[in-house]
């Protein structure tokens, strides 16, 4: 099933099903009021948001049919806008083989080997078509397409076959990083909270079933399309080039403590290696840029201007778009 919170003045919005072809929608209020309040009791909540979302998609049953409406993207936040914890994984490591060649480093051989996780903010989760507003550009304003995942409860040291059994929801996100902020934060060593200060994300979240043979292993093997004031920068495969799976990077966080029902785990930007077959492109500014050191000149494409506008989306089986787009444009703090 597709879920999405429509922006009704609260802080965790309004529930609401959405077709399978996000063209029309329908108000779960009598079913639970926020996803944050159907994450807490999912057991019970579940199979009466999928019997609505049934009825939604046959244009069956008289209460679905009078109810529903035309869904409108632009009245959502973000599926989960406040997350219980939300953390994210160094899992595509082709983008971090890049990042560390152009400072003359490698990737430490414990992120091959284990699932590294970085903590991230869990509230002020923007929706797909909210403006991204900051004050700098010359922080170096980058964009990062990749995906997330919503859990339910986890026990300590579960294991990834457990993990994968709590994953609820997948979502579309665009991690916003300030990449002139990096260094002096690495080097301060404690922790990026300054330079990455805000996550968007596509209008619906989806349950794994709706991604059918392209949800194995714990992975989405779909295309992610990205666009950047209109081009099309990167046509990725989200499912390849994945060191990690979302169970395994679950897993790991539960290494040490429960994982409660509505935390959010992001996969990092989603990269992919060069191959005769495929050219992908890019998910993030930075990328493009490593990549121009990489083959020995200077790094020449520019991070993101006032005005800038992003576009993501991935794509079903059917090359229907899955989550919606995340439609984005850049625009300066009031002073």
């Amino acid at each position: 099933m597709k879920l999405a919170s429509l922006d009704d003045g609260t802080r965790d919005g309004q529930l609401a099903v959405v077709s399978r072809d996000l063209s029309t929608a329908h108000i779960a209020d009598g079913i639970a009021p926020s996803l944050r309040a159907a994450l807490d009791d999912w057991a019970f909540i579940a199979p009466q948001l999928d019997a609505l979302y049934r009825q939604l998609n046959d244009g069956k049953g008289d209460t679905a049919a009078r109810r529903a409406f035309d869904f409108d993207p632009t009245r959502c936040m973000a599926p989960l806008p406040r997350a219980s914890t939300r953390v994210y994984g160094a899992t595509y490591l082709h983008h971090h083989d890049l990042e560390q060649r152009g400072l003359g480093r490698s990737v430490p051989a414990a992120w091959r080997e284990a699932p590294q996780l970085r903590q991230a903010a869990g509230d002020g989760l923007l929706g797909p078509t909210q403006d991204l507003v900051l004050a700098r550009e010359e922080w170096g304003i980058d964009f990062g397409a990749g995906l997330a995942i919503i859990s339910g409860d986890l026990r300590q040291g579960a294991t990834p076959d457990t993990a994968l059994g709590q994953i609820r929801l997948l979502l579309l996100a665009n991690d916003i990083t300030l990449r002139n902020l990096l260094p002096d934060a690495l080097a301060a060593g404690f922790g990026l909270l300054q330079a990455e200060p805000v996550t968007a994300f596509a209008p619906v979240a989806v349950t794994p079933d709706e991604l059918g043979d392209a949800w194995a292993a714990g992975k989405a093997a779909l295309p992610l399309r990205v666009r950047f004031n209109g081009n099309p920068v990167g046509t990725l495969e989200a499912g390849e080039d994945m060191t990690f799976n979302f169970a395994q990077l679950l897993s790991a966080l539960a290494m040490t403590r429960p994982v409660t029902a509505g935390t959010i785990v992001g996969s990092g930007v989603v990269s992919n290696r060069t191959t005769r077959r495929h050219t992908p492109g890019y998910a993030s500014l930075a990328e493009a840029r490593w990549i121009e050191m990489a083959d020995g000149g200077d790094a020449v494409t520019p991070f993101m201007r006032f005005g800038d506008t992003v576009r993501i989306e991935m794509l079903d089986g059917n090359g229907k778009s899955l989550f919606g787009a995340i439609e984005q444009t850049l625009k300066a703090a009031a002073s």
